[in-house]
This record gives C-alpha cells, sequence and structure tokens, in this order.
C-alpha cells in the first residue's frame, strides 16, 4: 500500500455564498433598510476585531455571474466558532434577505513532507505557522474552487508512491512560484468533512491572474493525470465601509 500523507493542520475556514433577495429589499422602508445594515456592520466589526487579535480572518466578495450575490470566507479556530457566525448572520435582519446558495467547509492543511525541499519533513517555523493560520488578503479580487484526485485504474492518486507523489507536486509548485506576487493562495483540506478533497482559495490584484495561473498548471501531470475539478466562484472584495453603498437602492 501508498504511504499515507501527514498533514499540519490549521485553522478551520467556511465559503457561505448567498443570494441576495433584491425584491423582498425593496419592499421595506428606506429606514428599516438602514437599521438593517447598521446591525451588520456591527457584526463586521466583531470579526474585524477577532482578526486584529489574529484568531481568525474573514472576507467578503461581490459574486461575479449568478451562481451567488456575496461569498463569505470566515476563517477560525474551531467549526463552532464557523457555525456560531454562519448562525449570527441568519439571526440578523440583513440574514432574512441573504439566501443560502453553496457552502464549503474544510481545514488549512500544508503536507508534512515539504515537495520543495526533497520531501523534508516541514519544521513548525513562524512561516508555516503564518501559512496555517494567514490573515487574508484584502486585495481586490478571489477565486474559489474545490478539487479532488482521480482513482481510476491507470491515474489513481492513493495509489502511487510517496517519492513520486512528492516529485509531482514540486513540479506543480515550481508553476506556482511564476506567480508570486501576483497569486496568493490558500489550500484546505475537506476530506470527510465535505463533498470534494480539497478547497482552493486565490487570491489577486487582476483576475487576468487567475486564468493564467490555472491554465498553466493545467499542464502540470499532477494535473492533467490525476485531477478534477467543481465549480468556480470568482468575486470582487467588498470592503466593510462600502457594504452600505452596495445595499443601497
Amino acid at each position: 500500500m501508498a504511504e499515507a500523507v501527514v498533514t499540519v493542520d490549521g485553522w478551520s475556514a467556511l465559503h457561505d455564498t448567498r443570494q441576495f433577495d433584491w425584491t423582498s429589499w425593496k419592499s421595506i422602508s428606506e429606514d428599516e433598510r438602514n437599521k438593517a445594515i447598521q446591525e451588520f456592520e456591527e457584526l463586521i466589526k466583531q470579526w474585524e476585531t477577532v482578526e486584529e487579535n489574529k484568531e481568525g480572518s474573514h472576507s467578503i466578495f461581490k459574486v461575479v455571474g449568478n451562481k451567488a450575490d456575496l461569498m463569505f470566507i470566515f476563517l477560525r479556530e474551531t467549526m463552532d466558532e464557523l457555525e456560531e457566525i454562519k448562525r449570527a448572520i441568519n439571526k440578523s435582519v440583513l440574514g432574512d434577505f441573504l439566501i443560502p446558495a453553496y457552502s464549503y467547509v474544510s481545514i488549512i492543511e500544508m503536507t508534512m513532507h515539504d515537495p520543495m525541499k526533497a520531501g523534508e519533513d516541514r519544521e513548525l517555523s513562524p512561516y508555516v505557522k503564518e501559512r496555517l493560520r494567514p490573515i487574508m488578503p484584502k486585495w481586490e479580487h478571489a477565486c474559489f474552487y474545490p478539487m479532488a484526485r482521480r482513482r481510476e485504474p491507470e491515474a489513481n492518486w492513493f495509489a502511487i508512491e510517496k517519492e513520486e507523489r512528492t516529485k509531482l507536486l514540486y513540479e506543480h509548485g515550481m508553476t506556482g512560484r511564476k506567480y508570486a506576487g501576483k497569486v496568493k493562495e490558500i489550500i484546505t483540506g475537506s476530506i470527510g468533512l465535505d463533498e470534494w478533497e480539497w478547497g482552493v482559495t486565490l487570491f489577486a490584484h487582476d483576475p487576468l491572474q487567475f486564468k493564467k495561473i490555472v491554465y498553466e498548471m493545467r499542464f502540470d501531470e499532477v494535473t492533467t493525470k490525476y485531477a478534477e475539478f467543481g465549480d468556480f466562484i470568482m468575486g470582487n472584495y467588498l470592503a466593510p465601509d462600502e457594504l452600505a453603498n452596495y445595499l443601497a437602492l
């Protein structure tokens, strides 16, 4: 049997996308809308305090396309905290207009053996700890997609030897390094937690970089032979002080 990968794990992650009920939003008074926005802004301030204390992170994005209107991304130490956040959103007045569209639950992970260092075990350095408990960059654009590894007779990722997996991941990582400063990523594991096996969240100043990096990585053997992908969700960053303007009629 092939050797199982050992991971080092960090914060839990929730990707929560919502459709906004604009029809119902238009039917209430301006005063009611303002109160709902103010209440939600107070909720965001609570999330900001958590982030300032480096106990978690969050970002909100305006989704391009019709898969959703908004995408909330939360990183927290525990799943309990993620569920509490979801419940707080749903209990808010604005939550009455935020209709669940899609969600993804996962945990930030890194493989214990570092493919960029010939498979040597990672040291739990400040750099690794920062990768496991990151503060999300407030860049202009984000792209999320789930993925899995194939388990077919001629292409079974879980059947190949650790050394071969390490080599393929090293080559894959070298492709990603070309986009340093242009794209930042957070990799989360979701085996046993959600429908797919991993989640990938990319951040960029220019959304064209999402297209370029994903396209180039399709030519890496680890992708061409072993990868399957779910739907991609792309959004534009919504700063806290832009919420009222976004919801204005």
